[in-house]
């Protein structure tokens, strides 16, 4: 198998020893911004492991680093390799919709992975396989509601919310889903303000920082992932501020200690190497002519303090 690794920070490329078959899979992938969360380490790691697994896929990895730009001038240099398929975690979903549809025009299929693209886009894209972002929010708020109700505050809560990277669709998504189900589940709990963690732990610190100094009193704080998540916490530790639930998604392994810990309430599970792997699979699917659904979600259950024994720490 033919392997190669293009570093988003230089033009260097690494082979790995092996030849491709004669029917071989040329796929490439860019993603969104490996070094920014654990997360996107261990999901590259995966799909590099599962590259290297089948003799048929010869990889092209790449990695945006977070810049639009550079995401579609790899998806310019895929096209121009000519690859069979492309997997595509999207830097910002609005943006990359050009670049994308400019490989559907040449041929080449193209998955977009963990987080979707905006929906004027659906048409250039053969599936989409990751989390269904607007069900974890929803099962957040519900875990939210459910610990209100069992403490009594149910009428009475407040909540502050920490979302993702502007414009980015799986903050977007899971803003949505925690926002349309809060009021369904618990209708007289307030939210009393939304800002931007941007998927960083000290820049959510802060965020929540200033929220501690705003509001007097804050019971519960939804993060829409645990690093952002554990980083409010980290805040409130801090400000001597007790009592208040923590939840959050993508359970990160910081996120499982702290509820092991008995500071932080509960997540949504989620494995990258589950994500990375179920993006190649789909695109070798595709490839084969298989009949793959447009939204290939793989089930995020939900996980508290009450049922974390039930599964494993996270690596990432």
């Amino acid at each position: 198998m033919k392997f190669r690794t293009i570093l988003a920070a230089s033009t260097a490329v690494f082979a790995l020893a092996g030849t491709a078959s004669a029917e071989s899979m040329k796929i490439g992938i860019t993603q969104n911004n490996v070094g920014v969360d654990s997360y996107q380490t261990t999901y590259e790691k995966a799909f590099i492991a599962a590259a290297e697994s089948n003799p048929d896929i010869e990889a092209v990895v790449l990695d945006a680093g977070g810049d639009v730009a550079r995401q579609i001038a790899q998806m310019e240099d895929l096209i121009q390799q000519e690859v069979d398929a492309i997997i595509i975690w999207p830097t910002n979903g609005e943006a990359v919709i050009p670049a994308v549809r400019k490989a559907q025009q040449a041929g080449i299929p193209v998955i977009v992975t963990n987080s979707n693209i905006a929906e004027a886009g659906f048409d250039f894209v053969k599936s989409f396989s990751g989390p269904d972002n607007i069900t974890q929010g929803a099962r957040s708020a519900e875990i939210m509601c459910d610990k209100f109700k069992a403490m009594g505050i149910e009428d009475e809560a407040n909540v502050v919310h920490i979302t993702g990277q502007p414009g980015y669709t799986t903050a977007i998504e899971r803003a949505k889903g925690f926002d349309d189900r809060l009021p369904e589940v618990c209708p007289n709990v307030t939210v009393l303000d939304t800002q931007p963690g941007d998927w960083n732990r000290e820049k959510s610190q802060q965020v929540m920082e200033a929220f501690l100094v705003k509001y007097d009193d804050i019971d519960g704080v939804y993060a829409g992932d645990d690093n952002m998540g554990v980083g409010a916490l980290n805040a409130a530790k801090a400000a001597g501020r007790e009592g208040i639930i923590f939840v959050g998604a993508t359970n990160f392994a910081v996120g499982y200690e702290a509820m092991a810990a008995g500071d932080y309430w509960g997540s949504i599970y989620q494995s990258p190497v589950d994500d990375a792997e179920a993006a190649l699979k789909t695109a070798v699917e595709v490839l084969d002519g298989k009949d793959v659904p447009f939204l290939n979600y793989f089930d995020t259950p939900k996980i508290t303090q009450d049922n974390m024994d039930e599964y494993t720490k996270p690596v990432f």
